[in-house]
């Protein structure tokens, strides 16, 4: 029977969720309107270029991921690519919204490029921080606690982020405000990157043999491993609802609620229930099972995200209550893909004997940066659709076509797109009975 882990390495382990929690929610919530209503790019231009960075991920992470597998260190073979990757990302994203003012072309072309070294930089530091807890533990649940762990240190930071970097804008004003938010930010992510780094040093490390072959041979049996390509169908397709979402969180507050400062509070809805509730979620996933608690909180999500095309009519406090039953849901359909992810590694490298956790992962975290970055994309897509109006000050006239694009692009379309992921997630099979069996 595998030993607990402790509380020291929980809490280590979850602490990079501080550097993934902010890189994955400010840009998301912060470009598309940087973009849009500070340098006053078209809204389908502003998508791509939140778009094409990420896309780039989806190439790079799975080499990223071979790349730490193969890497001999005392350290082992992650955390030093947490302190390389991490430290890149903290850099990049300071510069990424602290251009000088050259005309929207030219600060397009300063934004790809920023926006580029941070998704090559921030690779190098999720796909090994994802890959580490196969190594770290044997235990099917022990990976549902440790990830009920990293989610609500992920919860607390989108929410911090969440709120303080619009509020930080906000105060400061004009493109200053977007400049001082994205310093303050990479701070915060730096945080979170010595934290993982220091707080991993002591943890358990399980050595298992890298995969042989080139990368596309890897790839390819990844490929073949039917319930990872279940699970990471599933999760892709939900990120690319919730990247959507909080792509729509400022356009909702602003365009539809009328009230700049909801966006800190449709945020702490969003992410506050995940404080709460994310043991819960881990605990009914002991009882009853991960597929079991993922359907159930996937439902729950896709229930708020429907009740909230009622954004127009009804009173704030009602869309918050339907923001805030979206976070109740996300809390869980963050936590059990996150605790499957590695039993389905874990499962190959006692089948085989080999270590392909590194690839495993780089292909997951390629799924999820591009689900999240079409998520923004395809929200992009619905205000071009609605004829939204960009600007270089923000608060243009919006039309009725634009306002019902935002709530629809924001309610609606996430949920059907996630009730449409079930149909993968109710053909995964794997469960604790095939992980006891020891590693080959």
């Amino acid at each position: 029977m595998p030993e607990p882990l402790t509380r020291g390495t929980r809490f280590g382990y979850a602490t990079g969720s501080v550097a993934t929690g902010a890189f994955g929610t400010v840009p998301g919530l912060m470009l598309l309107p940087f973009l849009t209503d500070n340098l006053g790019i078209g809204a389908l231009y502003a998508g791509l270029i939140v778009l094409l960075p990420k896309a780039w991920d989806v190439i790079l992470n799975p080499i990223a991921g071979r790349i730490s597998d193969r890497t001999s260190d005392p350290r082992g073979p992650r955390r030093p690519w947490l302190l390389r990757g991490g430290i890149g990302l903290a850099v990049a994203f300071a510069l990424l919204f602290a251009g000088p003012s050259l005309g929207p072309g030219l600060d397009a072309v300063w934004v790809l490029f920023w926006f580029l070294a941070c998704a090559t930089a921030y690779a190098f530091f999720q796909v090994p921080y994802v890959a580490m807890p196969a190594e770290i533990t044997d235990s099917y649940d022990e990976r549902t606690r440790l990830m009920s762990w990293r989610v609500m240190a992920l919860a607390f930071t989108i929410m911090l982020a969440g709120a303080s970097a619009p509020a930080i804008r906000d105060a400061v004003g004009g493109r200053d405000g977007y400049r001082v938010m994205g310093v303050v930010m990479a701070g915060l992510i730096l945080i979170g990157v010595l934290g993982s780094y220091h707080g991993t040093a002591r943890t358990p490390q399980r050595q298992v043999d890298a995969g042989a072959g080139t990368l596309r041979d890897q790839l390819r049996v990844v490929a073949g491993a039917r319930d990872f390509r279940l699970l990471l169908t599933t999760f892709v397709l939900q990120a690319l609802a919730t990247g959507a979402m909080l792509a729509g969180v400022d356009y909702m507050a602003s365009d539809v609620l009328e009230d700049k400062g909801a966006t800190t509070i449709l945020f702490i809805c969003f992410v506050g229930p995940a404080l709460l509730l994310t043991p819960l979620w881990a605990r009914l996933g002991v009882r009853v099972g991960k597929k079991r608690g993922y359907v159930a909180s996937s439902l729950v999500l896709a229930t708020g995200a429907a009740l909230a095309v009622v954004a127009r009519e009804a009173p704030e406090a009602a869309v918050f209550v339907a923001v805030g039953l979206i976070g109740v849901g996300y809390a869980g359909a963050q936590v059990f893909p996150l605790a499957m992810l590695p039993d389905a590694a874990a499962a190959d490298a006692r089948r085989t004997g080999e270590n392909r956790i590194g690839v495993f992962t780089g292909v997951w975290t390629a799924g999820e940066t591009l689900g999240l970055a079409l998520g923004p994309g395809l929200f992009a897509l619905m205000l071009a659709i609605g004829g939204y109006q960009s600007s270089t000050t923000g608060g243009a006239e919006q039309s009725d076509a634009a306002i019902t694009a935002i709530v629809v692009g924001f309610s609606v379309v996430p949920a059907i797109i996630v009730l449409a992921s079930l149909w993968w997630l109710g053909r995964y099979t794997l469960t604790a009975a095939d992980l006891e069996e020891p590693l080959a």
